[in-house]
């Protein structure tokens, strides 16, 4: 392996995104959350978690919930008679995981392409423990590739590793040309792989984000559960002051200063119009949106946003800007 990739936070290891299994805990993807889940309330109402299977009708025993009462039977016969239900034993979990070129950026300890793999894997992880199905189609500039939902750690390292195989080929040097496309067809290809009641959670910065991918997302809603991991650095959110800022698409290269009003004002204005036009299109779906950024463990954002907070963390120092965007 190049020097260069063993670069923390540049890329991934298959071994670190193994390790991310002993991190994976003190957050669900199920509708009962705490109550300062951000999955709580609206949200928490729409997710469907696992089906439930009906397994008989008996008489009511003290400490029965009452809202399983059955008023039919209990009428009928004269005596209380509750449903009991069962829960299913697996759901399946479909991840969406992006490694485009617009992921190789980082201002902050990761770059967005190592975040999202990191949110992958503790997902994953997450998801067989509890004894779901797990799959992905895992897509850059070039090409999706699909893992189909099974319920087994064998399943999780080929995720794992599509995901470093993919992760590793981003280069600067090697003039990717970023595909806006690739996440429509991604979102499109989910639709016909998932059947109903998936959980589908896509991982991504949304490069390319159009009217087309919100109505997949939409089209994706009717039978199945949707989740949005937005990924982003800092710098989306607030510019630093009086900097010289490189940016490049692989391609070509400007320089930006960083002190300019206007660019002080508009650049953070990409990731809020984004996050803003999901948040807007999506709310009566029910969908909910959970952003990740580069510069945080992503097992404490996590359970942060579903959940579980742990004590503080110190914010991570800063360090170069790397990458394409």
């Amino acid at each position: 392996m190049p020097k260069n990739k063993l670069i923390p936070g540049v890329y991934v290891s298959l071994q670190e995104l193994i390790c991310l299994q002993h991190q994976a805990s003190g957050f669900s993807f199920l509708p009962r959350q705490p109550v300062h889940s951000q999955l709580s309330g609206r949200y928490g109402s729409r997710l469907r978690g696992r089906g439930l299977d009906f397994e008989e009708l008996r008489q009511y025993r003290p400490g029965d919930d009452i809202r399983s009462m059955d008023w039919k039977a209990t009428k009928r016969t004269r005596q209380p008679y509750v449903r009991v239900y069962t829960e299913e034993r697996e759901r399946s979990v479909l991840l969406l995981v992006d490694q485009r070129v617009s992921m190789f950026f980082g201002s902050q300890v990761n770059m967005k392409s190592v975040t999202a793999a990191e949110a992958a894997a503790l997902a994953a992880w997450r998801v067989v423990s509890a004894g779901d199905r797990v799959g992905a189609l895992v897509f850059n500039d070039f090409e999706i590739r699909e893992i189909k939902p099974r319920r087994s750690k064998k399943t999780v390292l080929q995720i794992l590793q599509q995901i470093v195989r993919q992760n590793n080929a981003l280069e600067v040097e090697r003039n990717i040309i970023a595909k806006k496309e690739m996440l429509d067809q991604t979102l499109e290809r989910a639709r016909h792989l998932a059947g109903h009641d998936y959980l589908i959670c896509v991982i991504s910065d949304f490069f390319g984000l159009s009217d087309k991918s919100l109505h997949q997302v939409k089209l994706l809603c009717r039978h199945n559960d949707v989740m949005l991991l937005p990924v982003y650095d800092l710098l989306a959110k607030e510019l630093p002051k009086n900097a010289t800022i490189v940016v490049s698409d692989g391609i070509q290269q400007i320089l930006l200063d960083s002190g300019e009003s206007r660019l002080q004002k508009r650049f953070p204005d990409f990731l809020q119009n984004r996050l803003k036009t999901l948040s807007d299109t999506l709310v009566k779906f029910g969908v909910p949106i959970l952003p990740i950024h580069t510069a945080d463990p992503v097992a404490t954002q996590i359970r942060e946003s579903l959940g579980y907070v742990p004590g503080n963390q110190a914010r991570a120092g800063k360090v170069g800007v790397r990458g394409a965007r």
